[in-house]
């Protein structure tokens, strides 16, 4: 942490050892000291909580470990500039899927699996119709369900919640245990042979139905999926479906269980990561911590442990670098006394992994392209090629073994064709994506876009899966070439645990198993390097500019060699326990501490100073303030009092302002009330005045008209105001009737756009059923002919040549009257046409009474469009009903017309047949001259 902040360098910490060493345990411990140097934020808590959740669904107990972490993982923490905690990402690599669906006695698959059975909660045990861990095929292979001082129910809580401090949502939780509960109830889906072939299909029971409905796909497609297999063949990639034998269905069903299993780890390292990393600012530096899974050596080795082995010879590699190579080196460009310590490199067994193109990876590979390739060729092929390297040796059988820096391992072939190659075939992948839950889509999603270079070769084309784009060796080095160039850019530091035992027994101490362990990682080398090397080193810059102010003005203004070679003079530094070099100054263990301890002690006078001179320029500045500020309040208070004056003023003046506008208001409210009252007064007065005089006027009149000029001007006033409001009514009425008028105007003109429209309409749709009626009636007056000429040839078969063309020449002028007419003729030589010129007949008259009766309806709704005729129908609805009568009685009729053709030509056919070879030329040159 110091480095990071000081040296502003990534750091990374690389915890290595044998299976069972204690590297999880190291890692946890590394991350909970950080996260109390660098807590505050919160994010810390979050960080630590992911580590029940990898190693519920990642860790397994092996018969060495009983918490063995079945894939690697890189913790990369990021610190603030305050070196506060901002965040976190995590990177996995190779997850061991062979566990999933196989385990060996003793050993246990991932605990999640037994957390779940023991743990879940009866409404999620229910839901997901669990059983006990003794029930699933899956876990029972081993006969191994608990671990020693291990509570699955507790691990099963903390798993959860775990699960919803990292902020997974209830409803994800539920669909990941959904999923773990599917793969678990694969296991048991078991298949029955259906032919003699030993092809089967699975069997419809539980173990099915409850793998459809966990991950919601339908039944049917389920076992589809599980006992056959789409393949593409030929140059047009034509699919055929192959059914699956046994050992194939067996294989299908596992490699779902297991591509089911990795997607969700995959699916929840990417939900943590989101957890870990939104909102959290990042600044560049990182601490990262490295617990990937240790060298592993058993009875039986397979794939997984020559994958783990051979990540393991690249951190060693990695160390031997770091700690052997670039040390020594750096002693030897520095030009600084170094007697060269060895150790031993394990370049050779890297190069017999990795060399091309007969490397152990490069072999597995190409053997894996072949269709036809089986376990034992690979071992033959690998004895063939590697006899004389020196790190391997060849074995009886199928097996191989390897000599790694940790000691040598026998490897058995079985199953290394199958676990590197790792197909999943696209009808799965299909089920996946069609099922309704969102993870299996996900899942197949995932799948579909793992590489963008699809399988070429014998692979594609044996039925290999576009899922699965590399081997699973390439995939695999190529994360490890990534994990080592970060590493490369990080400062490392390594972590070696150590085992004392191999029976997991605490207070036991073999010293035989420590001291190989301490030889084969290189340690007691590291140790003499320590011993007699300088860790600690610093450039001649770098030390004076941190050490300089120690020494006299006029001696740190000088180089920095010479400043640096008077800092060690100054406080004594024996010369064998430092050597200058180039560039750099080398010390041994425990020297630059001195040198720490003065400067952190010279500073920390010095701060002391200067804390006191700021002290007391502070007081005296704050004193200054204090004046400055009792002025300025004094200013500031009189400047308000005047100011709160002035609105006091101005508040006065405009509440008299404002009484005298409201008692004026008042005032004028009061005026005008006894104005309109004396205004009502005045009017009822003078209206019953003017009622009085108005009756006296009309009594005068119709006595003898009488009255005076003053009474007659009173009533033509009285006319004349009448016939004023009446013009006003007047008026307002012609404007209503004016904007109706428009208003008629606009929609007397939409109307006739409308009919416009359907005008057109109409003609189009005549000229179309006039089209169709003449290409009917073509029809028929060409069925009409043909029939014509068959009866002709009837009548004359014995005639001359001669005479034939003659009948051919006259016959084009033959209409219907000539067919009538043929139709009622009896002679014996037209009998087989009567037949045929009834059912012509019959069309012909069908036709004229259907076009009679379609022009009648179509000119009666034209005229009632027009408004020419009244009905109370819809004109444009049942002229679209007519046609749709017409076009369905036009096919009926069409379908009609060609069968008749087809029955007028087999009869001619017959007669023809009958007439012998002599009719049969006449028929073929009259058939020909007719087409000319």
């Amino acid at each position: 942490m110091r480095e990071m902040i000081r040296d502003e360098v990534n750091q990374s910490i690389i915890i290595s050892g044998e299976s069972g060493a204690g590297k999880t345990e190291t890692a946890k411990i590394a991350m909970q000291y950080l996260a109390a140097l660098g807590g505050g934020s919160g994010i810390e808590y979050e960080i630590l909580k992911t580590n029940p959740i990898l190693e519920a669904f990642g860790n397994a107990k092996t018969l060495r470990n009983d918490n063995s972490s079945r894939f690697g993982k890189l913790i990369e923490i990021h610190f603030s500039e305050t070196g506060k905690i901002s965040g976190a990402k995590i990177q996995t690599f190779l997850l061991e899927k062979s566990r999933v669906v196989q385990c060996s006695e003793g050993e246990r698959s991932y605990h999640v699996f037994y957390q779940l059975c023991a743990g879940a909660p009866p409404t999620l045990r229910e839901k997901l119709h669990l059983k006990s861990a003794a029930e699933f095929k899956y876990l029972s292979q081993s006969n191994c369900y608990t671990i020693s001082g291990v509570d699955d129910a507790e691990q099963f809580r903390v798993v959860t919640e775990a699960l919803d401090i990292v902020h997974v949502k209830k409803e994800d939780q539920e669909r990941v245990f959904a999923m773990v509960a599917a793969v678990l109830w694969l296991g048991n889906v078991s298949f029955t042979v259906v032919d003699g072939e030993n092809h089967v299909e699975p069997v419809l029971d539980e173990g099915l139905t409850n793998v459809a409905t966990l991950i919601g796909c339908n039944v049917e497609e389920l076992k589809l999926a599980l006992s056959t297999r789409k393949m593409r063949v030929g140059k047009r990639n034509d699919t055929i479906v192959q059914k699956l034998t046994l050992a194939q269905a067996v294989d299908t069903r596992d490699a779902l269980a297991k591509s089911i299993y990795s997607c969700l780890f995959d699916w929840l390292v990417e939900q943590i990561n989101k957890s870990l990393a939104v909102g959290k600012r990042r600044t560049g530096r990182s601490i990262s911590i490295l617990d990937i899974y240790g060298f592993e050596s058993f009875e039986r080795n397979s794939f997984e442990q020559f994958s783990i082995n051979y990540a393991n010879e690249r951190l060693q590699q990695h160390f031997n670098r770091h700690l052997f190579k670039l040390e020594q080196e750096e002693y030897i460009q520095d030009g600084i006394d170094w007697a060269k310590v060895d150790f031993e490199d394990n370049q050779d067994c890297l190069n017999l992994f990795e060399k091309k193109p007969l490397g152990l990876q490069s072999l597995l590979d190409e053997e894996s392209t072949f269709p036809n390739g089986t376990d034992l060729s690979f071992a033959n092929k690998l004895k063939q090629h590697l006899d004389s390297n020196p790190c391997f040796r060849g074995e009886r059988g199928k097996a191989f073994t390897v000599r790694h820096y940790a000691g040598e391992v026998r490897y058995e072939t079985t199953g290394f064709l199958e676990k590197n190659r790792d197909l999943l075939h696209l009808d799965t992948i299909q089920l996946l994506s069609s099922c309704t839950c969102h993870l299996p889509q996900a899942f197949a999603s995932s799948l579909l876009n793992q590489s963008d270079k699809p399988v070429v070769g014998a692979l594609h084309k044996s039925g290999g899966a576009d899922s699965q784009k590399l081997s699973v060796t390439t995939k695999f080095k190529g994360q490890l070439f990534l994990l080592m160039q970060r590493l490369e850019n990080t400062t490392p530091h390594f972590i070696r645990c150590i085992k004392p035992n191999n029976f997991q027994s605490p207070g036991t101490y073999n010293q035989g198993l420590v001291l190989q362990q301490l030889r084969c990682c290189g340690v007691l080398e590291v140790v003499r390097i320590s011993r007699s090397g300088f860790p600690t080193r610093m450039s001649h810059q770098k030390f004076a500019r941190r050490y300089g102010f120690l020494l006299l003005d006029h001696v740190a203004s000088q180089d920095p060699l010479s400043v640096s070679v008077a800092i060690l003079h100054q406080f004594n530094i024996l010369p064998e326990m430092y050597q200058v070099g180039y560039t750099k100054l080398f010390f041994r263990t425990g020297q630059i501490g001195v040198l720490e301890d003065t400067r952190n002690h010279t500073l920390h006078g010095i701060l002391r100073v200067q804390s006191c001179f700021r002290g007391h320029q502070a007081r005296c500045h704050i004193k200054e303030l204090r004046r400055g500020i009792s002025t300025l309040q004094s200013f500031i208070r009189a400047e308000k009092t005047r100011k709160e004056y002035a609105i006091l003023l101005q508040r006065h003046r405009a509440a008299i302002s404002i009484q005298t506008q409201v008692k004026a208001k008042i005032f004028r409210k009061n005026l005008k009330r006894l104005s309109d009252a004396s205004t009502v007064v005045q009017s009822v007065i003078r209206g019953w005045l003017v009622r009085r005089c108005s009756g006296d006027i009309a009594l005068l009149q119709f006595g003898g008209r009488m009255g005076n000029e003053t009474e007659e001007v009173v009533v033509k006033s009285l006319f004349l105001a009448e016939l004023q409001r009446r013009v006003l009514r007047a008026e307002a009425a012609l404007r209503v009737k004016e904007e109706e008028n428009d208003i008629l105007h606009q929609r007397l003109q939409q109307y006739d756009n409308r009919w416009s429209e359907y005008e057109l309409k109409m003609k189009s749709m005549e000229e179309v059923w006039q089209k169709q009626m003449r290409s009917l009636q073509s029809s028929l007056s060409i069925a009409k002919k043909s029939l014509s000429f068959d009866d002709n040839s009837h009548r004359n078969s014995d005639a001359s040549v001669n005479g034939n063309n003659d009948e051919r020449d006259s016959s084009s002028s033959w209409d219907t009257g000539g067919i009538l007419r043929i139709h009622q003729s009896s002679n014996g030589g037209r009998s087989a046409a009567s037949p045929g010129l009834t059912v012509i007949s019959r069309l012909a008259q069908e036709f004229e009474q259907r076009s009679q009766i379609f022009g009648d309806d179509a000119k009666f709704l034209v005229e009632v469009k027009s408004g020419q005729a009244e009905a109370s129908l819809d004109p444009d609805r049942e002229l679209r009903r007519l046609k749709q009568m017409f076009e369905g009685w036009k096919k009926d009729y069409g379908s009609r017309l060609r069968e008749t053709k087809l029955i007028l030509n087999k009869l001619g056919s017959e007669n023809g047949s009958s007439a012998g070879k002599p009719r049969n030329k006449w028929w073929g040159r009259m058939n020909s001259s007719r087409m000319n």
